[in-house]
């Protein structure tokens, strides 16, 4: 697939997933769309300046299905994917008008405003119980306390879980299998095993769910009409799996990327904390400074595509950095620096155009509710540990910790 670039492709190794925006100032330098390539090896190209960003997520031509994808990638390339590709990937996320289309309008019946409003009470209980366990279960011998385990994991979880009326208690194998799906280096079998584990699960819980309606979204879900429209049952499992999985990891990693840039920033916490009704705005900064997401998930070009002064060919694949875009110095000033008082409405944390995030509310209200809650909480919050000894998952889709330590005070 031939293209007109500029530069020889930029490799991106693991070092980029500890910290990616040296590399992407470098990049915007250079460019608002470069060639590199990822550390599982797939040449793409990534875009990484605000305006450009913006319009790539919007831009008709740069296709989600990844089933028309198929035809122009080399099936080596490909792997094992398809094991979990019909089941898993037939959702609004990874589809185009006039499927997305029809997608959308289905889930937001059921993913209304009123209803997620209405979990407000419910997730300031929920925090409450998590933050009393966390001072309750601390160790006595400084010991630091994972965050993410404790707290910023546990929270969207429950209220994922509670929402869709999935059980808790299989909250752990879920956990496993996501992890492995949103990976950039799983083994074939790992990806094969963790697929038909969760489209199965799913499938079954659907199942249930079909036989003995109760009141949740997931049968909000299987009930949902359009006329005579609704979600066959391929579109039901991968439904449900992406509000799952987006469900938490949005928000486990706000919080988890969230605490960690305010413990890294002394000024800013302590302002913060001077002034929770910085809180609601605090968020929209965070998301912009460190989000949940770094590079959105894939699209393709149906046709040449031109983004600045290069030419993308049909079926190249283009990546939009939401991380580079948040951080660029035309759009945010001092945009490298965190501050709590920022307007930083505009952020493309939850994407652009006709995919952006439908589970956006959720995630801006529990995240509201985390950071103000953990911080009157715990007013002596510090790190455990050195900043540089923290480690992110090697995830070219998922900004995020492996773990938080931090001393509760």
């Amino acid at each position: 697939m031939a293209s007109t670039a500029p530069n020889a492709p930029e490799t991106l190794d693991a070092s980029f997933f500890q910290d990616p925006q040296p590399v992407y100032a470098q990049l915007r330098k250079e460019g608002p769309v470069r060639r590199v390539t990822l550390p599982h090896g797939w040449e793409v190209w990534v875009v990484t300046k605000y305006d450009e960003a913006r319009a790539a997520l919007a831009d008709p031509r740069l296709l989600k299905d990844g089933r028309k994808l198929d035809q122009y990638l080399d099936p080596e390339l490909l792997g094992d994917q398809s094991v979990f590709a019909e089941a898993l990937r037939a959702h609004m996320l990874s589809s185009d008008p006039p499927d997305h289309t029809r997608l959308r309008k289905l889930v937001m019946k059921a993913f209304t405003s009123r209803r997620v409003e209405a979990l407000r009470p419910r997730i300031e209980a929920i925090t409450d119980e998590l933050l009393e366990a966390m001072a309750a279960n601390a160790p006595t011998d400084g010991t630091p306390v994972d965050l993410i385990n404790s707290f910023a994991f546990p929270l969207p979880m429950t209220v994922i879980c509670e929402l869709l009326g999935v059980p808790f208690e299989d909250r752990d194998d879920f956990r496993t299998w996501s992890t492995v799906v949103v990976a950039d280096n799983p083994t074939e079998e790992e990806i094969r095993s963790a697929s038909y584990a969760m489209a199965g699960y799913l499938s079954q819980l659907i199942a249930r769910k079909r036989a003995e309606p109760e009141d949740d979204l997931l049968t909000g879900l299987v009930q949902a009409r359009e006329d005579d429209d609704r979600f066959d049952e391929n579109e039901l499992i991968a439904m449900t799996f992406l509000l799952l999985v987006a469900g938490h990891e949005t928000t486990v990693n706000l919080i988890g990327n969230g605490v960690v840039g305010l413990l890294r920033d002394p000024d800013q916490l302590a302002r913060l904390r001077s002034d929770l009704s910085l809180v609601p705005g605090a968020v929209e900064e965070m998301l912009r400074y460190d989000g949940p997401v770094n590079l959105a998930t894939l699209r393709f070009a149906s046709e040449t595509v031109r983004i600045g002064d290069v030419e993308i060919a049909p079926g190249e694949i283009v990546l939009v950095s939401l991380g580079s875009a948040n951080h660029d110095p035309s759009r945010f000033d001092d945009a490298d620096r965190l501050d709590v008082g920022r307007a930083a409405q505009g952020h493309l944390a939850f994407g652009h155009g006709i995919h952006y995030c439908v589970g956006a509310p959720l995630a801006r209200l529990e995240g509201e509710i985390a950071f103000r809650k953990l911080l009157t909480r715990f007013p002596g919050l510090a790190l455990g540990g050195e900043p540089e000894q923290l480690r992110w998952r090697e995830s070219s889709l998922i900004r995020g910790l492996e773990r938080l330590p931090v001393q509760l005070g």
